[in-house]
């Protein structure tokens, strides 16, 4: 069954987003829950830390895709083999628990007469991985993107990812991986391309 990818526009000020203050009184709610003081020296500065911090951490919200992806090439010298790019590192958050994701990216892709600027892809990894995420919807959205703004033969994703929430808290399991795929075109179609996909990552040093 295919994903259902969707995606979650940035709320305007002006459309119920709380303010700086409300954020940083937020924060002092959870450390007086957490069984902290917020008032004492250490804690003073940490409400507006944590929202500056989530500023950053969750500027996914702030940014589309489609504006990163919207210049591609057209002088590629004939060529129309897959582009890969490999281990793109990237950190997200667990949209049910608010704890680190943290993993890499493989992403490929069979140019169809253009291709992508390779920074543009790891742009795409960090706009979607600055968001609270599954990684299934991660991977599913990256694909998608790609997929329409670039429209090539065929797309592939592979996520490998280690969750905190599992990690931290729950059943405790440090070092256990996740991994996620898409394809999209041929590489949906043609099991012979997923298979050159999956090679080429073993082989791609």
């Amino acid at each position: 069954m295919d994903a259902i990818v969707k995606n979650f526009p940035a709320l305007p000020a002006t459309d119920g987003r709380p303010s700086q203050k409300e954020a940083e009184d937020a924060v002092r709610v959870l450390l007086r829950w957490a069984g902290d003081d917020p008032e004492r020296e250490g804690l003073i500065d940490t409400p507006a830390r944590v929202a500056k911090a989530y500023k950053e951490l969750f500027s996914g919200y702030e940014l589309a895709a489609e504006d990163v992806l919207g210049r591609t090439f057209e002088e590629v010298g004939g060529y129309d083999d897959v582009v890969l790019v490999k281990d793109i590192p990237f950190f997200s958050h667990c949209e049910h628990h608010m704890v680190p994701i943290i993993g890499k990216a493989h992403i490929a892709y069979l140019p169809d007469g253009k291709v992508l600027g390779l920074s543009k892809i790891a742009r795409v990894v960090d706009i979607y991985g600055r968001r609270l995420q599954t990684q299934e919807t991660m991977t599913a959205q990256i694909a998608k993107a790609i997929d329409d703004t670039l429209q090539p033969r065929g797309v592939a994703v592979m996520i490998e990812a280690e969750h905190m929430c599992m990690a931290m808290r729950g059943v405790q399991k440090q070092g256990s991986t996740t991994l996620t795929t898409t394809f999209t075109g041929v590489f949906k179609t043609e099991p012979a391309e997923q298979a050159r996909f999956m090679t080429l990552l073993r082989g791609f040093k």
